[in-house]
């Protein structure tokens, strides 16, 4: 049987895993429909205008973040940044959960448990110790 911090550090790592496999299919789809996040900044962000080329820097830069964040590199920032990152997402789609069954709104709903891991992994980053790379948190 397994300790209790045995059992704590492979749940950090699945949490880890599975909110970065969410955040990597973010990430790729900013590089290959650039015109579908220039329509989700405009619609949920009020960012009309925003160029696929931007999207595309920020694809890139998202998809580093995410497999530094993955690696475990630099915890408290990488953390810290997919945290927000989602949380942003969350908290701009608030008329979906208003009207939860119209269209996919409902799918909406699954951000709430992913924002709750996100808060997890950065207030236990220092128990997060399974494939991680670089220094301590």
């Amino acid at each position: 049987m397994s300790s209790p911090t045995r059992k704590l550090e492979i749940s950090l790592l699945a949490l880890r895993v599975s909110v970065a496999a969410v955040m990597l299919v973010w990430a790729v789809d900013k590089l290959v429909r650039p015109e579908h996040s220039s329509s989700v900044f405009a619609g949920f962000y009020g960012m009309p205008g925003v160029g696929e080329g931007i999207v595309v820097g920020l694809g890139v830069v998202q998809l580093l973040l995410v497999l530094a964040f993955l690696a475990g590199v630099a915890r408290t920032w990488t953390y810290g940044a997919i945290l927000l990152l989602h949380a942003a997402s969350t908290f701009v789609s608030w008329r979906q959960y208003l009207a939860p069954y119209e269209g996919p709104n409902i799918l909406f709903f699954a951000a709430w448990p992913m924002l709750a891991a996100c808060l997890t992994l950065f207030l236990l980053r220092d128990q997060d110790r399974l494939w991680v790379a670089g220094k301590p948190a």
